[in-house]
């Protein structure tokens, strides 16, 4: 058991991209955790779609130990955590396991939009903040500046900030000494328990072991062998390995309090294995469970189907695996006439949507189907009802409604001064957006605050804010409320039947833009068949925008080298017939691009 007075726990926090994953390489390396031969660049991004978008998706817990310039050894936990907007949920998670959070900012890109949320998250949770200062080995970092801004974001004093370079290892040792010196012990909380109290923060599925949970022992202890409660779910087991992150999975006798660790108990049942649950001792229990997390809230849902039928339930399957592993999803059945039995699925944004699609098929190794991504909206109808709109068929008959709301969220963007126009503009006028004010943000930067529908900030707005800003714009976003909002539902008619799967839901004004840009990107991606697809888009009992994907056509002629003209005509009216009931009974493939159109319609514009 090691002595908890030497215990540190700590996540580290930052934007997307400031070197949050470079830095626990270097620890690793100075902590001597992982041999040269095994060393390998951005260590703890286990995944392949990690290392390829260069982003951290899951936090990754590590143990490692050093000695401090006390000689005394300390045995460090720290979680990296991810930096993008969608996985803010991941990072609170990691946040209720520590006592204190390294606050990292790239030197050349100053403190960004996901810093603040961060840092915010953080303080929350009265974690003790550590300032770093990242990238100081290049040209254009510009330290004393970043520095001021974490004195203005926290409060730290400039000269308790540690300028590092992740890349180079220089100033990472005195980060550590840091982190020892000022950052409590497990027991400065007074987790003094002799009884077992742990709270699962996270977990994931072993085909030999079953599920593995990670966990934070705030009391007591656990070694093989124990009887476990998890007092949330209520079930009893026996625990068969206990051990910890080194950074591999290595098995230890025990976890005692102040530790991060991970458990395994034979738990086969996904439902029982709740992130958040308070683990106890079965013979021994506490009276009252942790607080837990707060339920988080899917922003945008979507249509997930298997790519063919018959895989319906190994696609549940891997959902439930999946949901362990990434607490923040949500999904229900569902099904469409056009696409067969599938899920609902709530995601926390695009990028997440994205992620858990990459991750179905690579690690679970399914074709899967995903519909046009819709945000939450409120309809109040005639007859006093209120009804929640998660998927755009459900979306009532116009004669039936009387108000319609959807969700409106607080838009914060730092920006140089230069881009303010251009992005005032995108907000403004292409996004639906209310632009609030405008506040300083340090030297050469501004913060701009806009109240924009979440249907239109959710879809391009990020690639069309970095591709304007060429990259130094950052933003944040929190949902404020709904607000009635005059919105109409588009169908999407492909043969004269409506494809419940390409249903939108837009604001009047839009509609007519849309559809247009919709049918003729249809046009482009179904195939060519042996009849003609007319391609139309209904809207408020209309038809508002056509295009016709013209047949593919045999020349019956061919055959003919002369006589009389009514041997041409009765072919061609064979022909003509046979096209007509064709188009009446055949059936229209359409592929999983179609699906995606709508949020690729403005791709080929300027």
């Amino acid at each position: 058991m090691f002595d908890p007075n030497f215990i540190r726990n700590i996540a580290i926090i930052a934007h997307i991209d400031h070197g949050k994953t470079t830095l626990m390489d270097r620890i690793l390396e100075l902590t001597h955790s992982i041999d040269e031969r095994n060393m390998r660049e951005q260590y703890l991004d286990s995944m392949d779609l990690e290392r390829e978008k260069g982003i951290t998706i899951k936090s990754h817990p590590v143990k490692v130990f050093y000695t401090g310039k006390d000689g005394n050894e300390y045995e460090l936990n720290i979680l990296d955590t991810p930096g993008h907007i969608d996985f803010t949920y991941e990072v609170s998670r990691s946040l209720a396991a520590c006592e204190g959070a390294i606050l990292l900012v790239d030197a050349t890109q100053g403190v960004q939009a996901q810093t603040v949320t961060n840092t915010y998250l953080a303080l929350e949770n009265n974690l003790e903040i550590i300032g770093a200062v990242n990238k100081i080995d290049l040209p254009t970092a510009n330290i004393d500046e970043t520095m001021l801004e974490i004195n203005d974001l926290v409060g730290i004093e400039a000269d308790s900030i540690i300028p590092i370079s992740a890349k180079t290892g220089e100033g990472v040792k005195d980060l550590l000494e840091l982190i020892i010196q000022k950052v409590p012990s497990p027991l400065s909380k007074g987790n003094t328990s002799d009884k077992l109290k742990g709270l699962i923060f996270d977990a994931k599925y072993d085909k030999y072991k079953g599920i593995i949970v990670y966990c934070r022992i705030f009391g007591g202890k656990v070694k093989k062998g124990d009887k476990i409660k998890l007092m949330a779910s209520d079930g009893t087991y026996e625990v068969t390995e206990v051990g910890i992150f080194h950074p591999e999975m290595i098995e230890t006798e025990d976890l005692s309090a102040g530790e991060i660790g991970y458990i395994v108990a034979g738990i086969k049942d996904i439902e029982q294995a709740r992130v958040g649950d308070t683990i106890t001792d079965a013979l021994n229990p506490i009276e009252k469970p942790l607080p837990g997390y707060k339920e988080v809230k899917p922003m945008v849902y979507a249509g997930l189907y298997p790519g063919l039928p018959e895989y319906y339930e190994e696609l549940r399957k891997a959902l439930e695996k999946l949901k362990l592993n990434d607490a923040s999803l949500l999904f229900t059945p569902e099904s469409s006439p056009a696409m067969g039995y599938g899920f609902r699925v709530g995601f926390l944004g695009l990028l997440h949507m994205e992620v858990v699609k990459e991750r179905l098929q690579r690690e679970f190794e399914l074709a899967v189907i995903l519909t046009v991504p819709s945000v939450i909206y409120k309809a109040k109808l005639r007859n006093g009802e209120e009804i929640e709109i998660t998927n755009p068929s459900e979306f009532p008959d116009e004669d039936l409604i009387e108000k319609v709301y959807e969700p409106f969220s607080k838009l914060d963007i730092i920006t140089p001064p230069d881009y303010m126009g251009d992005l005032i503009n995108l907000a403004q006028v292409e996004k639906r957006g209310n632009f609030s004010h405008v506040s300083n943000a340090g030297k050469n930067r501004v913060v701009l605050h806009f109240e924009i529908p979440l249907a239109d900030l959710i879809f391009d707005f990020f690639d069309k804010m970095k591709a304007i800003s060429k990259g130094y714009a950052s933003m944040d976003y929190e949902i404020t409320g709904y607000k009635e909002s005059n919105l109409v539902k588009l169908e999407i008619l492909i043969n004269r039947e409506k494809v419940d799967a390409l249903s939108y839901v837009v604001h009047e004004s839009q509609s007519y833009t849309l559809a247009r840009k919709l049918v003729d990107k249809l046009k482009d991606l179904i195939p060519r068949h042996q009849f003609e697809i007319p391609i139309q888009a209904y809207c408020k009992g209309k038809i508002i925008a056509r295009s016709t994907i013209k047949a593919l056509r045999k020349d019956v002629l061919q055959k003919c080298y002369g006589g009389d003209v009514t041997r041409k005509m009765k072919l061609l009216e064979k022909q003509k017939e046979g096209k007509k009931r064709m188009r009446e009974i055949g059936k229209v493939n359409i592929p999983q691009e179609a699906f995606l159109a709508l949020l690729k319609v403005n791709e080929d514009e300027e």
